[in-house]
Formats: C-alpha cells, structure tokens, sequence
C-alpha cells in the first residue's frame, strides 16, 4: 500500500491530467450531434493505424525476454487492427445507405419512361 501511495504522490500531475481529459472529452462528445456521431467515430477509429504502428515499434524494440512488453504489443496490433477495419466497415455501410437511397430515385425516374 505504501509503494501505491508513494507512487501515486510521484505521479499526482500525470493523474490529474488524465481526469482532466476524461472530463473534456465527456464533455466534448457529448454535445456532438447524433447525425455526426457514426462519421466521426469511423473516421476516429481508421487514425488507430497510428496504434498500429506504435505497437509494431514497441514489440520490435523489446528485449527478447521481456514478455509483457510483447504480449501488450501483440494486443494492441490485434485491437487497433479490429478498431481500423471496423471504422472501414462503418463507413462502407454509411455509404451505401446513401447509395441505396440514389439508386432507387434513379430506378423510379427509369419505370417511368
């Protein structure tokens, strides 16, 4: 308990900034609108490319013996690659909503003639 505390008094800035962004981002996401909520969350994940990529730096820089390093590593590629692919997905389904409401417009103006 004490190595706890004792860290938690060494990190005590790090903490409060952590807080602090957890409550600006409530905040923030909270007032997105509804409509722009989907697009803005798939076009967030497609970014975790970026976790990728860190991940696979981490794991290539790690010692061969240290494993938590590695697994952690793995991890993150498997999750940011699930979290970079279902963005894609989701934009693909968003699309082609959009595409299905065209298609129909377009498919009655042709029955007509």
């Amino acid at each position: 308990m004490q190595n706890f505390l004792e860290w938690v008094a060494t990190h005590q800035q790090i903490i409060y900034i952590v807080i602090l962004m957890i409550f600006v981002g409530i905040e923030v996401i909270g007032h997105v609108p509804s409509v722009l909520h989907t697009p803005l969350m798939s076009g967030a994940n497609a970014i975790h490319g970026v976790v990728i990529i860190g991940a696979i730096i981490v794991m290539g820089k790690a010692e061969s013996g240290n494993y938590t390093a590695l697994i952690l590593g793995f991890l993150a590629v498997i999750l940011g690659t699930l979290n970079v692919v279902g963005g894609f997905v989701v934009t693909d389904r968003m699309l082609e909503m959009f595409k299905a409401k065209k298609e129909k417009k377009a498919g009655g103006v042709g029955d007509k003639e």
